[in-house]
């Protein structure tokens, strides 16, 4: 029987490599380093959902699976929520202040500013901090989207670091008035879950 991406208590599996790094660019996508604000006339959504694989199973941290064949197999999901605070009053004024800054490039309240060069620069640099070293982070395709009439975007991209293997992520984010949904599909060169990760993904949805 597959697993819903909606429960509540994730048990503890041993660290692994790859999660800690998905946690990091989840949190990036949605946390500080990405203070969006969906636009007033979308509509609210209570939750997103889809289907996890039956290879992978709850990893060290919540909202992160891991294959259950890991170390042969180091593939990972993510899925996380940020909250636009939608109970929250706040001005114009504000809302410029709060935004949030790259060089030469600015996000306000609306997050379908977000652009292939800002994604790319901002993950490129977070990598590159992670690591010590430039891993060629490349967003390889950035297309719009809409799941169940909410819109956001499907990011494709890679970067590999110096004596490890390419890593390949495929990020989904959903926008609603209230929250930006994020999941992302992550493997390495020779992991063999791109078929599952397809299936998956078709089951997402947002309501």
């Amino acid at each position: 029987m597959k697993k819903s991406i909606v429960t509540d208590k994730l048990k503890m599996v041993t660290g692994v490599a790859l999660a800690a790094v998905l946690a990091m660019s989840t949190a990036l996508l949605t946390g500080d380093a990405f203070r969006v604000r969906a636009e007033e006339e979308l509509p609210e959504a209570a939750w997103c959902s889809f289907v996890i694989p039956d290879d992978f199973v709850p990893g060290p941290d919540r909202g992160v699976f891991i294959n259950r064949n890991y170390p042969m197999e180091s593939s990972t999901i993510g899925y996380s929520i940020y909250d636009n605070g939608k109970d929250v009053t706040i001005t114009n004024r504000q809302r410029q202040e709060e935004s949030f800054n790259v060089p030469g490039n600015r996000i306000t309240d609306e997050p379908t500013l977000l652009t292939k060069e800002i994604y790319e620069e901002t993950l490129s640099a977070a990598y590159n901090s992670k690591y010590g070293q430039d891993v060629g982070f490349v967003v390889e395709s950035f297309d719009d989207i809409k799941v169940d009439g909410f819109p956001g975007f499907k990011i494709q991209s890679s970067y590999r670091a110096e004596g490890e293997e390419t890593i390949h992520q495929t990020v989904y984010m959903l926008i609603s008035k209230d929250k930006v949904f994020t999941i992302t599909y992550q493997r390495a060169e020779d992991d063999d879950c791109s078929e599952q990760f397809e299936k998956s993904a078709t089951t997402i949805h947002v309501n």
